[in-house]
């Protein structure tokens, strides 16, 4: 089992030992003039400047939205929760085309930055959601009693708590933009995911695209370690969690409707437009028709390779899974994190290295559906790894005690009680997994084999083409796909 972590933890490490060599094939001095590039500057710019508008756009609404949603009792309570969820299902490359489909003139860096606000939100109010439900309650009551009014008390008291969380949530968001190829491109804004596309897909410069592809890396480490920083700052914080019925406040009835204005306004605009506006354009377009029968191949090539993808990264992170749940070693918490660089490392760079690493094995290597599972595996197994981390942790140990106790095998007692006893988390990082096959654009595009397409690169032919009303089901469908794990998780998180 040790062996098999220690391999999935280099195997997640190895893309970026192969960038750094490619990078530097052409000797230091190539290296750091493609770095020094009047154009790699402005990428640079373009992808920080998006990515904090991004950052802070998303934890306002983030924490606000979750503060609204588990302080007040708004009417149809429910509905909110499983709302401030839904805008994960929507790609942020569908949402850029049902924007574009209907005003195609917008474009650039507000354009952009509106639309990933929109689609990320969610990964901030998530688990604000979570962290507001197990805040300590009485907290908040004391500074009330005070005389603290209600914003007051969320930006001394209630967000300090929270505040772990958010960040955590913030930090996805910024290596979710950072590594976001598809709405850059459709809203021709470029930043360094495109400029790595570009010069890949232009083979002049294949060092280059190596060289910028690390600085992207590079970028998103930096990110990830100064969001464990802030969180260590601010850990101690929340140590206590109030054992307290929380009970949820009834907010004036003027104020109860234009918060949900508000709301409703967002999450019409994050998902309600996107799906009306592709159902507008799939049911008037009459120049581009679509292809069914082709639909229908990509439609089953998508749930197949999804299905092995997501099949052989959960079995991939089991035993390190298992491993994290149950030792806390130096050297497992070391593959942990190693295994954990797939969330740094954005599908384009992955891709990029693979690309490198294929050529090398031989011709017939790159371009092949296994270095493309390879890819998946990378970039994804850190979602199989944190669910499957937290099943493992909620088996008793003392009931694989008893089985160990009553003759079983240490192989037996794995499969037959840990095993399942972890299944519903297991299948839960499954289905994660697969949605994020599903809507992986950058990588499928670059490695997958001559003639094979999915939904998202069919999206991604259709729009290059100006073919918006042969796209509009695509997109619906990638939405339709996505509300699965959104709504799963809407439950998840709700406390009603």
């Amino acid at each position: 089992m040790f062996a098999l972590s220690a391999l999935v933890a280099l195997a997640t490490f190895l893309p970026l030992v192969q960038l750094a060599i490619r990078a530097s094939g052409s000797g230091l001095d190539s290296f750091t003039a493609t770095l020094l590039r009047p154009r790699t500057l402005t990428l640079l710019v373009n992808t920080l400047a998006v990515s904090a508008v991004v950052a802070v756009g998303c934890f306002v609404i983030g924490v606000l939205t979750a503060w609204v949603i588990v302080q007040y009792r708004l009417p149809a309570r429910r509905l909110w929760w499983v709302l401030a969820c839904l805008p994960l299902a929507v790609p942020s490359y569908v949402a850029a085309f049902a924007w574009l489909a209907t005003w195609p003139g917008i474009h650039g860096f507000w354009p952009l930055s509106a639309v990933m606000i929109l689609t990320s939100a969610p990964l901030v109010t998530i688990p604000t959601l979570g962290a507001l439900v197990l805040a300590d309650r009485s907290l908040v009551d004391v500074a009330r009693t005070l005389g603290r009014g209600p914003l007051h008390t969320l930006a001394t008291v209630t967000l300090p708590q929270i505040l772990p969380a958010a960040l955590a949530g913030t930090l996805l968001v910024v290596l979710y933009t950072l590594s976001d190829f598809g709405a850059p491109a459709m809203l021709r804004y470029e930043t360094l995911t495109t400029g790595v596309y570009g010069l890949f897909t232009g083979g002049l410069n294949r060092t280059a695209a190596s060289s910028l592809a690390l600085l992207l890396a590079a970028v998103a480490l930096v990110c990830i370690s100064g969001e464990r920083a802030l969180r260590h700052r601010t850990g101690d914080l929340n140590r206590s969690a109030s054992t307290s019925r929380r009970i949820s406040k009834r907010m004036p009835t003027g104020l109860a409707v234009a918060v949900q204005v508000a709301l409703g306004t967002i999450a019409f605009a994050a998902i309600g437009f996107p799906v009306t506006a592709l159902l507008v354009r799939m049911f008037d377009s009459v120049r581009y028709a679509s292809d069914w029968a082709r639909l229908l191949e990509a439609t089953g090539t998508t749930l197949l390779l999804g299905a092995v993808a997501a099949s052989a990264t959960v079995a991939l992170a089991l035993p390190i899974s298992y491993l994290a749940s149950r030792y806390r070693s130096r050297m497992v918490n070391l593959l942990e994190s190693m295994s954990f660089l797939g969330d740094a490392l954005p599908g384009v760079v992955v891709a990029l290295a693979l690309v490198s690493l294929a050529l090398l094995l031989g011709p017939g290597a790159y371009q092949s559906v296994l270095v493309l599972l390879a890819c998946y595996v990378i970039l994804f197994v850190p979602k199989a790894i944190g669910s499957a981390r937290s099943a493992f942790g909620q088996v008793s140990i003392q009931t694989e005690d008893v089985s160990r106790t009553l003759g079983r095998s240490a192989a037996s007692t794995w499969f037959s009680v840990t095993l399942r006893g972890a299944a519903p988390g297991i299948a839960a990082g499954w289905l994660l997994v697969l949605v994020s096959v599903f809507k992986e654009l950058p990588a499928t595009l670059m490695l997958r084999p001559i003639g094979v397409s999915t939904l998202a690169t069919e999206l991604w032919g259709k729009t290059t083409l100006g073919a918006y009303g042969a796209a509009a089901p695509i997109g619906i469908l990638l939405i339709l796909v996505g509300l699965i794990p959104a709504w799963w998780l809407s439950r998840s998180v709700s406390t009603e």
